[in-house]
């Protein structure tokens, strides 16, 4: 998820009560069951109105649904809405929804519910960056003609991409009038619904949908919280789960590749490691920031034993895979250690007093490297630092909790801060591209030039427009030596032969689908 705010690691110890508590339970007779370990976000909740990871979860454990989602391509196809229409101005959009929708207590779904949802969002939803006016504007108009099947939304301004911020798993669906115990028991109308919450740090015992439109491959999903990467490659191994998402243990990937009762299904996603790189301090210097770039060898890391698979090297904010012209940027900063030693020594970065570490205005270069074990940014952070040290640059890792990662990075207290963000979270790369514009950066990075250029993609309408001014906004700060890229992450789903079918998705929001389905 793009922040994380109460990500939290479940120890073995929390794992094993989980197990106890769900996994070892047999089907009875012919029902099907799927035992899936998987990481906890914001404490297990699925209420998107009280935290955006809550939306996630709804989406990701398969309760809720958005009227539109994303392909493997990331282009928006219909999901609960049948189509769309929208007027020349981009600012009046006509959605049908499907008909014969049901939600998981029988409700059908209506244009009604759904804007019941959107006013219950507007009311109650998250607070921060993760406010539903990202991706509904508060001041747009929506009406709805229930005999007709259709939503209207008349908005205030132009919107270039309002179906794609609407796959957002803040925007899945949930019937807001017929809820017992929002917290743990929203109502979507995805396959699976909520038959029990068995705690924080345990997980959620689910149960087939019996409204869904489709057949649903499971009677019953023991869903298991392990945040924990040796937990779940243990889980998976001694056959107390089914299948598990996103080990980041590479050896252990490469263990279940080589064993024929495992599958490994890998998907290029669309996020991005990278670490901040704070303008407001020692790396407000452009020549140490060029330095460090041509000081580390990405390439290397992200082959590396510690990484390789999980990470695609690259050098901008925007991963490769997608379509934003990657291959005609120009990179600068390509590795190259003796020209970063002496582009430091020209600019009288030197070490004057033989301690290995060079001085900037009269103090040791020791830059505080935040990060946090998720995604493999600390493996990251380490080998950085071991380059950098290789060019006399210091560096003082600070590794915690993702709650200490975000909290240092909103208050600029930082040199480097390593973290992973999607980048396309709505199919288009406006709101990840904000990070580095004047008004919304978190590292007070700023460039008249890239400002200039994100104001005019705010309003253009143009797809093929769009693309160029992205690419543009990229190049510049490959230029600036703005920011450090890790590498673009690489998501997977592993499952043994109970399992004849699953899919990791290149939006990592959709996990448990009806494609997971039992082996014949």
């Amino acid at each position: 998820m793009k922040k994380t705010k109460r990500e939290l690691l479940v120890l073995a110890a929390a794992t094993t009560v989980a197990l106890s508590m769900g996994v070892t339970v047999q089907a009875k007779g012919d029902e099907k069951v799927l035992n899936f370990g998987c990481q906890m976000y914001t404490d297990g909740c699925v209420n998107s109105a009280n935290d955006e990871n809550g939306g996630w979860n709804a989406m990701r454990y398969g309760i809720a649904e958005a009227l539109f989602k994303f392909d493997d391509n990331m282009e928006v196809i219909p999901w609960l809405a049948e189509s769309y229409e929208v007027n020349d101005e981009h600012t009046e959009w006509t959605i049908k929804l499907k008909d014969g929708i049901k939600f998981s207590d029988g409700c059908d779904l209506t244009p009604t519910k759904v804007k019941e949802y959107f006013d219950h969002m507007k009311e109650v939803g998250p607070s921060g960056s993760a406010k539903p006016e990202k991706y509904l504007e508060f001041e747009a108009e929506v009406t709805v003609d229930d005999d007709a099947n259709t939503i209207n939304i008349k908005t205030s301004k132009p919107y270039a991409n309002l179906v794609g911020q609407l796959c957002h798993p803040t925007m899945g669906i949930t019937d807001v009038e017929h809820i017992e115990n929002y917290d743990n028991g929203i109502i979507g109308t995805g396959p699976y619904k909520i038959e029990e919450f068995n705690g924080v740090g345990v997980g959620y015992t689910l149960a087939a949908n019996e409204y869904y439109r489709e057949d649903v491959p499971y009677d019953k999903v023991n869903l298991l919280f392990m945040g924990d990467n040796s937990a779940k490659t243990m889980a998976l191994q001694s056959g107390q789960v089914d299948l598990v998402e996103n080990i980041t243990n590479v050896a252990d990937i490469q263990d279940f590749q080589d064993n024929d009762d495992y599958t490994v299904d890998i998907a290029s996603g669309v996020r991005c490691g990278f670490a901040w790189m704070n303008f407001d301090g020692v790396l407000g210097n452009k020549t140490l920031r060029q330095a460090i770039l041509m000081a580390i060898d990405n390439d290397t890391i992200c082959n590396s034993r510690t990484i390789g698979g999980l990470y695609t090297p690259g050098f901008s904010v925007l991963p490769s895979t997608l379509n934003y012209d990657y291959d005609k940027l120009e990179n600068p900063y390509t590795y190259d250690p003796e020209k970063a030693k002496q582009i430091l020594d020209d600019a009288g970065i030197v070490d004057t007093d033989g301690d290995g570490i060079r001085e900037l205005d009269g103090q040791n270069i020791n830059l505080r490297y935040i990060s946090y074990e998720n995604r493999l940014l600390n493996d990251f952070a380490d080998a950085q630092a071991q380059y950098l040290a290789e060019i006399g640059i210091g560096v003082v890792p600070e590794y915690g909790s993702s709650d200490d990662q975000w909290s240092k990075l909103a208050a600029l207290d930082y040199d480097l801060n390593n973290n992973n963000w999607i980048t396309v979270g709505t199919g288009d790369p406006l709101a990840y591209m904000a990070n580095w514009a004047t008004d919304t950066s978190y590292c007070a990075y700023s460039n008249p030039d890239y400002d200039k250029l994100y104001e005019e993609l705010k309003g253009e309408m143009d797809p093929e427009k769009r693309k160029d001014l992205i690419f543009q906004m990229q190049q510049i700060l490959v230029d600036d030596a703005a920011v450090l890229i890790d590498g673009y992450y690489n998501s997977s789903m592993i499952y043994s032969k109970k399992v004849g079918s699953a899919h990791i998705h290149t939006a990592d929001y959709y996990w448990l689908s009806t494609e997971i389905t039992p082996a014949e």
